[in-house]
């Protein structure tokens, strides 16, 4: 069994989604270790709520925390401290998604970012979104991971920009996935398209 990583080149790329579709697509676990802000409406419940199959299951975040801002800052303001040896995989016999906050460096405190939750045998996708600056963002992102030996490839997410995924294709050299289109809303319906038509990639 596998363990997917998905993160993203910044905040706010489409990595929920492109984990309901992974998580679809593999009837995986999903996890997502550290929730900032929306508790009423996490991540967690918003993949559990576009997943159809009856196999995956959904464990609870190793961090909870109120404000919807930098994990550090969000702990900060709760009065904790993100431990990231507190932060344990769940145990599962099935393929598990796991889903980052952010981008890489994220900051979980002081000294630890959300790379520092990545093992060595994970499988790391990068959620790749255009806008000015993404190509940047891309490169730093999956380079900074192939330095450290990830198994990286990366899904696509919003409106097609050729000329931006040509020269990621050309200066990163790993596996596309996929894309995710600009849709005009997600639905089990639509998530469950997507991961038909992604599994063999994953």
């Amino acid at each position: 069994m596998n363990t997917y990583f998905i993160t993203g080149i910044s905040t706010d790329v489409g990595k929920t989604i492109a984990s309901a579709i992974a998580t679809e697509a593999l009837e995986a676990d999903y996890w997502k270790p550290v929730q900032a802000g929306e508790l009423d409406n996490c991540d967690t419940k918003k993949v559990e709520r576009l997943v159809s199959n009856s196999k995956s299951k959904f464990h609870p975040n190793a961090y909870a925390l109120k404000t919807p801002m930098s994990p550090h800052g969000a702990a900060e303001i709760d009065g904790i401290k993100i431990d990231i040896s507190k932060i344990k995989t769940p145990k599962t016999d099935n393929n598990l998604v796991i889903e980052g906050a952010g981008g890489l460096f994220v900051p979980l405190n002081n000294t630890d970012t959300i790379f520092d939750l990545i093992k060595p045998e994970y499988k790391v996708i990068v959620v790749s979104r255009h806008y000015l600056g993404s190509i940047n963002h891309t490169l730093l992102t999956v380079n900074t991971l192939k330095e450290k030996g990830f198994n990286v490839s990366i899904m696509f997410s919003g409106d097609e920009h050729k000329s931006t995924e040509d020269i990621i294709k050309k200066m990163t050299q790993v596996p596309v996935i996929g894309r995710i289109d600009e849709e005009p809303y997600f639905d089990k319906n639509v998530v469950k398209e997507y991961a038909e038509k992604l599994k063999n990639n994953l």
